[in-house]
């Protein structure tokens, strides 16, 4: 006649999410009942991830069966115990004979030691948990609670026992009565709550209630068998025992509750936590309830505070089959465990996981990057080259330095243009190489700063442009030394070329074809903005994309060759008089040059971002360095430290005999 309780795996359940215990074992009785709540709580279990660790089947003996029972109790530190007191019995006795106190025990029903000595202070059952069905006080049964005795009702066997165990009165075997010694105001009111409950207990509820139906189900049949009686014949009506169950089924218990099978009972649960250190204090406090009909996320209320715990606990007990996985990781389940078993996993680069016990990472978006915790994506910082950098304050700093000193020295030869030295080195073309140079050091400022695509275009056509006259400057200049040291009796053509200055047309056909690389280079794949997003933690690089990496290359490469042309024709003259000589310092100069860029490529891909922006302006500053110092360093040096050097006496001495004459015309012809 019990009705059937389909919220109480819900119930505990919703306690094991509220303190995140998942992983727990369950203990349940041999039975129909069994049977039912162990699927009740596997469907409860599983949608909100807990697993069962073990479910033991209470043995109907103990005997050869203990010892194989308790096998693996100690995997987890919370247990359900479902079932009634019978079932239960030799699992609460066995609990407290082998003093588990390690273990929360989650329960249905409340165990009483009324038995058994004792012996220890600890109480295995300290700390559990019970779950009650939360009954309106039945007054009648309390107020007969209070006056009951065994003398009052002499035909009742079991009361006898009762006063022996609980007041140590001695009773007869042959008839169960208490014997004379017996206090006489003795009452079961007066016994400690964890002894003897007054309040009825699920079962108890049941059995009164069935007790209650029955009686009133034929009391009810009696009155309609006198009223429905013919009076001709006096003749009682004639009732079958199971025409009882219709009056049943319309007997109303007290609680307003039907007695039909089918029907589910309250969803009202209180929850009460056991005091029982040291043992004998039994006091059961209500620490919490559960109502189904509340909405989710308020069925359960708890009040953590009061809840006294195994004293093996000294903080909210965990029970769990591994750690979690904190921020930062994920769960990788184990194969052949259980889903609440698994490994941990640090996410990846540039994947999160912000809370605990997650199953997939979350990818940061490009514009943002995960933080080393590996539990936040944070925005990206724009990065550049920039002025305000460091290293750009320095480059810039370096270019415009360099650019002020090739001012200079241009000022020094515009001031001595006069002086045999700087006659001598073919005056129009060192100034075009002069403020070739200062062009060459302003490009590298293009690179420095936000990028724009204007910006992008004009740092490689400046670039390009620039140093392509400057090598076809130098070019010419060692094209002219050739000719003008290296033919002792120079023909028709030779002296037409030095008095029509032709080698100095060797710069706009050189600027031409590097022009025209360019033009190709800009129309089918030019350079662009781009962005580059992996390179540095926590930073989006903006930076200029070459657009056509073999127009690049073409470009480096025709630089090249026109340093290796250079520094030939610088090569062939290597052995002038010194006096004269300036191929010297252009062979060192197109070596550097060529040295720099070919160092460049490898040293270009190797490295990005900010750092390969920085590569390519120290070659610029770097070649454009080595142009002006060693082809300028030294005539600087003797017009400013040795000017007595620097006069037609001095380089008539140190002249050979047999250039004199050359030297003199090619100087008068340069005049």
């Amino acid at each position: 006649m019990a009705p059937k309780d389909t919220s109480l795996s819900l119930a505990i359940v919703s306690l094991m999410v509220h303190f995140r215990w998942s992983w727990v074992g369950l203990i349940l009785p041999d039975d129909h009942k069994g049977i039912e709540i162990l699927s009740d709580f596997r469907k409860e279990m599983e949608r909100n991830g807990i697993c069962l660790a073990f479910i033991k089947i209470t043995p109907e003996t103990w005997t050869s069966y203990v010892s194989k029972f308790w096998e693996n109790m100690d995997e987890t530190n919370v247990t359900i115990i479902y079932g009634d007191i019978d079932s239960l019995e030799g699992v609460m006795r066995n609990i407290e004979q082998r003093l588990l106190t390690w273990n929360v025990w989650i329960m249905n029903i409340e165990h009483h030691v009324i038995d058994r000595a004792d012996y220890f202070m600890l109480d295995p059952f300290h700390g559990s948990l019970i779950f009650k069905h939360n009954y309106r006080e039945n007054f009648e049964f309390t107020k007969f609670i209070k006056t009951v005795n065994p003398n009052k009702y002499p035909e009742d066997i079991y009361l006898p026992k009762l006063w022996y165990l609980f007041f140590k009165c001695s009773f007869a075997d042959t008839n169960c009565h208490v014997l004379d010694n017996c206090q006489t105001n003795a009452s079961l009111d007066i016994l400690p709550r964890h002894i003897f409950d007054v309040a009825m207990n699920e079962e108890s509820t049941s059995i009164y209630n069935g007790v209650y139906a029955v009686a009133h189900s034929l009391h009810e049949m009696r009155l309609q068998q006198l009223q429905m009686q013919p009076y001709e014949n006096r003749k009682g009506m004639v009732f079958f025992p199971w025409h009882l169950n219709t009056f049943l089924k319309d007997i109303d218990v007290k609680d307003k509750r039907s007695l039909d099978w089918k029907q589910t009972i309250d969803t009202e649960y209180d929850i009460h936590n056991i005091w029982n250190l040291p043992k004998g204090l039994g006091l059961k406090v209500k620490i919490g309830s559960f109502s189904a009909n509340a909405p989710k996320g308020q069925q359960l209320s708890l009040s953590e505070h009061m809840i006294q715990w195994p004293e093996i606990f000294s903080e909210i007990p965990q029970s769990v089959c591994s750690e979690s996985c904190g921020p930062g990781f994920r769960k990788v389940t184990m194969e052949g465990k259980a889903i609440c078993c698994y490994k941990c996993t640090p996410c990846a680069d540039n994947e999160i996981s912000n809370d605990t016990d997650v199953d997939q990472y979350v990818k940061c978006p490009e514009s943002h990057y995960a933080n080393k915790e590996k539990s936040n994506c944070f925005q990206k910082s724009v990065s550049f080259l920039a002025y305000e950098d460091p290293l750009g304050m320095a480059l810039a700093s370096i270019a415009l330095c360099l650019s002020a000193l090739t001012a200079f020295v241009i000022g020094i030869f515009v001031k001595h243009r006069d002086t045999p030295i700087v006659k001598a080195n073919n005056l129009a073309l060192s100034y075009i190489l002069l403020i070739t140079l200062t062009f060459c050091f302003l490009c590298s400022l293009n690179f420095i700063g936000k990028p724009t695509t204007a910006s992008c275009i004009l740092q490689q056509t400046t670039f390009a442009v620039a140093f392509t006259v400057a090598l076809a400057t130098v070019l010419a200049k060692a094209i002219t030394v050739v000719l003008a040291f290296k033919v002792s009796f120079p023909g028709r053509m030779i002296r037409w070329l030095m008095m029509s200055r032709g080698p100095n047309y060797i710069i706009p056909i050189c600027t031409v074809i590097q022009l025209f690389i360019c033009g190709i280079w800009m129309t089918t794949s030019p350079p662009f903005l781009d962005q580059d997003a992996h390179t540095e933690y926590g930073h989006i690089i903006i930076l200029c994309n070459k657009g056509s990496d073999i127009a690049f290359h073409s470009v480096l490469g025709y630089l090249c060759f026109l340093a290796l042309g250079s520094y030939a024709m610088a090569f062939l003259s290597r052995n002038l008089p010194d006096t004269f000589n300036e191929s010297k310092f252009l062979s060192f100069s197109m070596l550097v040059f060529f040295c720099v860029w070919v160092t460049f490529l490898p040293v270009y891909h190797s490295t990005k971002g900010k750092a390969m922006v920085a590569m390519e302006v120290f070659s610029i500053l770097a070649t454009s360095t080595a142009l002006l110092a060693f082809i300028f360093g030294p005539k600087c040096y003797i017009i400013l430290l040795r000017p007595d050097k620097n006069s037609f006496n001095h380089i008539r001495k140190e002249t050979p005999s047999r250039r004199k004459t050359l030297f003199k015309n090619i100087v008068q012809q340069r005049i």
